[in-house]
């Protein structure tokens, strides 16, 4: 993982949503200060449209959705549109792919208190889709599962 900071994270449950509720359609929207390197992870049953900047479009977001008799933890990482050249649309990309595994780390150490209730989840894949006009950039990536990401957490924690 890409630098990231376990303790420099902030967390806002979005009520009703609490470290229990919901599971179904729970959704993260992870955001990142360009400035200081500060993770700020918004749980609840919407996404956080306050938190994300437009103007950069760099957020990651996700929910949990039943799928085929199991949960997944789905994400979605905006790319391009037409308003963006091919160019921009590739360094986006990479950009991207280097930084999403800190983004889900972020989520689920973020989210600890609700894989303590529902441990079961921590064994769920990941896809992550980027989303892009030009195909090449357009792909739904697996991600393996959050207990990957939280193991590599506590690791850099020392715990």
């Amino acid at each position: 993982m890409n630098n990231w900071d376990p303790t420099k994270i902030t967390v806002l449950y979005l009520p009703p949503a609490t470290e229990f509720r919901p599971v179904d359609r729970r959704k993260y929207t992870w955001t990142q200060s360009k400035t200081t390197g500060e993770s700020y992870l918004s749980i609840g049953y919407q996404y956080d449209f306050n938190a994300i900047q437009v103007e950069f479009r760099d957020e990651v977001l996700a929910e949990w959705t039943p799928q085929m008799g199991q949960y997944v933890l789905s994400g979605k990482i905006f790319i391009s549109d037409e308003s963006f050249d091919e160019k921009y649309a590739n360094i986006r990309f990479l950009i991207f792919q280097r930084e999403v595994k800190s983004a889900l780390a972020a989520m689920i150490f973020g989210d600890r208190p609700f894989f303590s209730n529902y441990p079961w989840l921590l064994d769920s894949p990941i896809y992550i889709h980027f989303q892009s006009n030009y195909k090449d950039f357009n792909k739904i990536i697996y991600y393996e599962t959050p207990r990957q990401y939280l193991n590599e957490a506590m690791q850099l924690l020392g715990t």
